[in-house]
């Protein structure tokens, strides 16, 4: 494995920068242990017990179907998304986003994941109240409608948006020429609606709508748009509100002049620039291999026959 190949794999799992894949698993994961904590304190103590739990603090974390009850709690259209009360349901979210969410990434770039999963989430939130006002059947029902809870249609966006992003890209290649992605998302697919099966009819929707939402994604990207850049923009701002000195870190004109020797006599140097290199593995870690022009996967080619 050549050294361009190595240090993407490792920036694109590792992510030492702003990785927006961990930054998803972990938000989740921190959410699920605060829920948890706080449920064994209901459980172990006089507090209530489980029905006050629910009552009390799960409840204004979940997605209620009920239009009057969350025109009360609307900030649940977005909570309820990285809320998890099962440790299975947060296995099964975390594997099925990092499975997805690692292929999207290193095809696509940072900038992405997130604003899919969040619009994949708001769409199933609007997705899971609408069939039971737009159908008096379902209406009459929804008094006993549980709230929706996990990241389901989140992921179900992400898992789509990456299938349609990428429809030729196989797993495991060295097999036969490789699984195509598509199995992978149809098994998915499946799972998904094998777990919901049993729950009602606004869930099933929601999930549909979030993978609806990931195919349309991808399509306004392909056709130069990005529907999530001011996403990017923002979280760029607040980061740099929060940090005001990060802007002038950078070193001036002058001090990137090398002007001293700082070489030994006669060492062997590479071809290929290291700075360069560095900055098309960046370009790759934030846009993804498809942003690069002909010229840099040339030189990335190249590269990574040589040793630095």
């Amino acid at each position: 494995m050549g050294v361009m190949q190595q240090n993407r794999r490792n920036s694109i799992l590792l992510g030492a920068d702003n990785n927006a894949l961990v930054w998803l698993i972990v938000i989740n994961a921190v959410v699920f242990v605060l829920i948890s904590f706080i449920k064994i304190i209901y459980v172990l103590t006089d507090a209530g017990g489980l029905p006050q739990f629910y009552a009390q603090v799960l409840d204004w974390f979940t997605l209620p179907a009920q239009a009057g009850k969350l025109f009360t709690r609307p900030w649940t259209t977005f909570t309820y998304m990285f809320t998890h009360e099962s440790i299975w349901g947060l296995i099964s979210t975390l594997l099925w986003l990092w499975g997805f969410g690692y292929i999207l990434q290193d095809l696509a770039g940072n900038k992405k994941i997130i604003p899919i999963y969040i619009y994949g989430g708001l769409a199933g939130a609007i997705f899971f109240v609408l069939p039971f006002y737009a159908f008096p059947a379902l209406r009459a029902h929804i008094d006993t409608v549980h709230p929706m809870i996990g990241g389901g249609a989140a992921v179900m966006a992400i898992a789509v948006a990456t299938t349609a992003f990428a429809p030729r890209y196989r797993l495991l290649p060295m097999l036969h020429g490789g699984i195509p992605l598509w199995v992978l998302t149809l098994v998915f697919v499946a799972f998904d609606y094998a777990t919901v099966a049993s729950a009602d009819a606004g869930t099933a929707v929601a999930h549909l709508a979030g993978a609806g939402v990931g195919y349309l994604y991808v399509k306004q990207l392909q056709k130069g748009s990005d529907p999530g850049a001011w996403m990017i923009n923002l979280a760029h701002w607040i980061n740099d509100l929060c940090n005001p000195d990060k802007k002038y870190n950078k070193p001036s004109i002058k001090q990137q002049i090398f002007y001293k020797a700082t070489k030994k006599p006669y060492e062997k140097v590479s071809r290929f620039s290291q700075q360069r290199l560095d900055e098309i593995l960046d370009k790759i870690n934030e846009d993804g291999y498809s942003s690069l022009s002909s010229d840099e996967k040339d030189f990335l080619k190249k590269a990574s026959k040589e040793d630095f």
